[in-house]
């Protein structure tokens, strides 16, 4: 869907797991800070939060080491259109003081859009220039996935098929990616 065609029509209620990580300053403030906004965002309603869980930050090699994460993520439906939920996510991150400066750089908060889900149960398949859905490096990122399934556990049979079809298996086609 284009972002044009995207914008000019009303969404249904759609499902859309956030993910959240901070690994600046008091992690725990932050985390809960960005879940408030996002249960605060217009045309939304935040259904579940995960637990956080603690863990080694992603480096690019020859990088610098950072402090650890706190990771964890939120369920909300929407009817935002996902690249609308994106301008709502980054305007989180700057009220909560995120300069973006280099890819992977520690930061005070990271909002994620993970995964979206059409009111079908179907993932919502979205890749233009800002925007990929579901996040492309999910199915390698055992700290977005796994407080994704405490809040989702239904989408379990879509992120196997999602790596199954990453791995190149065969049977990626014959795996179901609705619930």
């Amino acid at each position: 869907m284009s972002e044009a065609a995207e914008g000019s029509r009303e969404l249904a209620r759609i499902v859309v797991i956030v993910g959240l990580g901070s690994n600046l300053g008091d992690r725990a403030r932050y985390l809960d800070a960005a879940r408030d906004q996002l249960a605060g965002l217009e045309r939304s309603r935040l259904v579940a939060s995960s637990p956080r869980y603690e863990t080694d930050a992603v480096l690019l090699p020859g990088a610098a080491p950072q402090p650890r994460y706190l990771n964890a993520a939120v369920r909300l439906e929407t009817s935002l259109a996902p690249h609308a939920l994106l301008d709502a996510c980054f305007a989180i991150e700057a009220r909560l003081g995120r300069v973006r400066r280099e890819r992977w750089s520690a930061r005070t908060i990271d909002l994620d859009l993970l995964v979206a889900v059409e009111p079908t149960g179907a993932l919502i398949r979205l890749e233009t220039p800002t925007l990929t859905l579901p996040h492309p490096r999910l199915v390698e990122r055992d700290f977005a996935r796994r407080p994704l399934l405490d809040v989702a556990p239904e989408l379990a049979p879509a992120l196997r098929a999602l790596a199954a079809r990453r791995s190149g298996s065969p049977r990626a086609s014959a795996k179901p990616e609705a619930p």
